[in-house]
């Protein structure tokens, strides 16, 4: 089938000519469908008949938020397909099922999250998930450590590899995330109130090189197959269940990039409070919860990934053989500390970076620019830039999440709102 743009009016016929979907719906029944889309990059459509439902996305040759005059590679479709896959061997269950996949109309149609809502809003209107911190930690541990040389051979791991280089939106993200928010380009946007803080990141020369390094860790340190987009809008939820969702940017980087993202969007989060929640009880109360949630996700994944490791010790960095000498059970579990405390350190460098460029770059959060007040919004943006700041620059001295959360606590301990 020829590439064509569906619509809410001929998504359904198109239904109808997978035969992949007829296990899943009566193609003689009626259909509803619903185009939700809000992101910068797809269609999505919602189609449900009776008690089935899924969702077909499908990617557009161009970026959505801009328009056709900024064209974009359709095959983003095909890593997020391979991504689901993967993380669903991984992860069972944290991420929604795959039912089909049509590579020349760039479409995946995969389960729909009815019971769901996008994480982001509720989190502004201080809904608490209890379950999440546990949720997304085990995603974590699990995606990253299956993927990586502690667990995968050499074989298998350069063969995955090879399905993920990604590189159209490696690009962007090398771009939107590590150079182009730090220097003149046409593309970035600030709120005014801020520009002295943005002119003082861009002529800060420890922070640039700091950020360039972390640019070079986020090219070549191949470490795990990443989300790569990992926020507070790529999670879908409810009390009982997490799911993450959207890894079209998929690609094997630092793990501490998509801990650092997870991570970095809750602080933002809890600054965005600021703007959104005056009573000053009740901010305070849901922002305590905020940094408690980032606390408990960093120890869960770092509990979580060590026990993986030491159960599981079948890749090539270490094998089991390596440490077959008298005390070397010890030297493993002093050396898997040691690794994770490295991941812990990239964690801040990369989340401290994604902090700036949300201030400054192409693309806020909504969690922030959608503080009405400029000069309330203003607070919550001088403090990202200062945390994020500290995080980058700071990040090889950080031996524990404490050291982060104490620089967001310190960075907002005067703020009177």
């Amino acid at each position: 089938m020829t590439y064509e743009i569906l619509t809410e009016n001929t998504v359904v016929d198109y239904i109808k000519s997978r035969p992949a979907l007829k296990n899943r719906f009566d193609f003689d029944g009626d259909f509803s469908v619903s185009e939700v889309g809000d992101g910068n990059l797809n269609l999505v459509f919602i189609v449900k008949q009776g008690e089935n439902s899924a969702v077909v996305k499908q990617a557009l040759p161009y970026l959505r938020a801009v328009g056709e005059s900024w064209p974009l590679t359709r095959e983003r479709v095909r890593y997020e397909t391979q991504a689901l896959q993967e993380q669903n061997k991984a992860a069972p269950g944290l991420v929604p099922e795959v039912y089909d996949f049509d590579n020349e109309m760039s479409t995946l149609t995969m389960e729909y999250l009815g019971e769901h809502e996008i994480m982001r809003k509720p989190m502004v209107a201080r809904k608490r998930f209890p379950k999440f911190a546990d949720h997304i930690s085990t995603f974590l541990a699990r995606s990253l450590f299956f993927t990586s040389d502690l667990y995968m051979v050499a074989e298998e791991k350069k063969r995955l590899m090879a399905k993920f280089t990604n590189e159209k939106l490696r690009k962007l993200q090398e771009d939107f995330v590590y150079t182009n928010p730090y220097m003149d380009s046409e593309e970035n946007n600030w709120n005014p109130l801020v520009d002295a803080e943005v002119q003082a990141v861009r002529q800060n020369a420890e922070l640039k090189m700091a950020i360039a390094e972390m640019k070079d860790a986020y090219m070549n340190h191949t470490e795990a197959l990443i989300h790569a987009d990992l926020h507070t809008g790529s999670i879908m939820l409810n009390p009982e269940d997490t799911r993450v969702i959207d890894p079209e940017f998929a690609f094997f980087g630092p793990m501490g990039y998509d801990i650092g993202a997870v991570l970095q969007n809750l602080v933002l989060n809890y600054l965005s409070h600021y703007g959104h929640t005056p009573d000053k009880t009740e901010r305070e109360s849901y922002q305590a919860y905020v940094l408690e949630t980032v606390r408990d996700i960093w120890k869960g994944f770092a509990q979580k990934f060590d026990a993986l490791w030491a159960e599981n010790n079948r890749g090539e960095l270490v094998p089991e053989k390596y440490w077959d000498f008298p005390g070397g059970q010890e030297a493993f579990a002093e050396f898997r500390k040691r690794y994770i405390r490295r991941v812990l350190q990239d964690t801040a460098g990369h989340g401290g970076v994604k902090f700036l460029r949300r201030m400054m770059g192409i693309v806020s959060v909504w969690d922030i620019s959608s503080i009405e007040d400029p000069e309330r919004r203003a607070i919550a943006e001088r403090a990202a830039i200062r945390i994020g700041s500290r995080w980058v620059l700071e990040r090889k001295s950080v031996t524990s999440i404490d050291d982060l959360i104490n620089i967001v606590l310190e960075e907002t301990k005067d703020i009177e709102v």
